[in-house]
């Protein structure tokens, strides 16, 4: 259920660069720290009237974790930069995990905290991937539980490059999803029997980035169903760009195996951080930090202001052509 109406209003705090912060109190209209709200056919809109500079925009409101019953309060603001985003991530997940969460899904761009799918050349993407991972596992894992983690990457060869570039002399247990075969060069690899990589002493997965070639979704899948449904292993699917099958990149017709998994395994799983950017005039950024609710924000002069959030995840046309052009 969409909260961008009166619900927003009355939890929407503008953080202005001042130490003073205004809060929006009203459902019916109100000026904020230099943003004038008011409610048109059951819409809240904002329109800037006066140019502060604004550093950030947070949502201040209260969350109930489910399973803990543990009450938490949400002031996620939007990273100023990669050091402070594992900090996020890593606080979200441990939260995630509190709640039983066994899927999780981790994303954002990784040529820039503004950056778009693209903006990077893919190698470089990748290399940037193994490295924030490698950071991320040392910031999230206790080293004790550090030979008790295995990281997927997505064939044995990119195993040896992490190991080389940002594995050196790690407790984690590097492992691969898929490997070549003689017809490689036609998009064809060799399946890797999940059940014979996982060992009983195994307590989280972490799979990096599995959007190379389609089969490696549907190992990750095989590796869910084998490996960590019904146990207590976590899985944690990082930069997996996950949009690409859920916008519906690859026909259904064409690889029906890929698109079932917005029935299969999708619905198990629970985005517990996540930013993507939308370029142009009318563009912002999609954000969530669990367990706070989908937030869409648009950039003024150096920071962040939400205009919209709602419980559950938009799609990204759905921001792109709906949400962001009202603002």
């Amino acid at each position: 259920m969409a909260l961008s109406t009166a619900p927003l209003a009355a939890q929407l705090a503008i953080l202005p660069g001042k130490p003073d912060h205004n809060v929006v109190s009203g459902s019916t209209g109100c000026d904020c720290g230099g943003f004038g709200w008011r409610r048109n056919e059951g819409l809240v809109e904002m329109r800037v009237s006066r140019l502060y500079r604004v550093r950030s925009c947070a949502i201040v409101g209260k969350a109930l974790s489910k399973d803990s019953g543990a009450s938490v309060g949400l002031d996620v603001q939007f990273p100023s930069d990669y050091s402070e985003l594992l900090k996020q991530a890593k606080e979200a997940t441990e939260l995630a995990l509190k709640d039983k969460r066994q899927l999780m899904e981790i994303e954002f761009p990784t040529a820039g905290l503004e950056s778009v799918p693209g903006d990077g050349e893919g190698g470089n993407e990748m290399t940037g991937s193994v490295q924030l991972i490698r950071e991320f596992c040392d910031s999230f894992i206790a080293p004790e539980k550090a030979a008790r983690t295995r990281i997927f990457f997505p064939e044995a060869k990119e195993v040896d490059f992490a190991r080389k570039y940002a594995f050196g002399g790690a407790s984690f247990k590097l492992d691969y999803l898929t490997k070549p075969s003689f017809f490689e060069d036609f998009g064809f690899v060799e399946k890797v029997k999940m059940a014979d990589r996982v060992k009983p002493e195994d307590e989280l997965f972490v799979v990096g980035y599995p959007y190379f070639n389609v089969n490696e979704m549907l190992v990750v899948e095989e590796l869910f169903k084998d490996a960590v449904a019904n146990t207590d292993r976590a899985m944690i699917i990082f930069n997996g760009e996950l949009d690409r099958i859920r916008s519906g990149y690859y026909p259904s017709f064409f690889y029906p195996k890929l698109a079932a998994l917005t029935r299969t395994l999708f619905p198990k799983m629970e985005t517990v951080y996540y930013i993507h950017n939308f370029k142009g005039a009318r563009g912002g950024t999609l954000f969530r930090s669990y367990p706070g609710p989908w937030k869409v924000l648009r950039r003024v002069r150096s920071g962040y202001v939400c205009v919209h959030q709602q419980e559950l995840m938009p799609s990204l046309k759905e921001v792109a052509l709906d949400i962001l052009p009202k603002f």
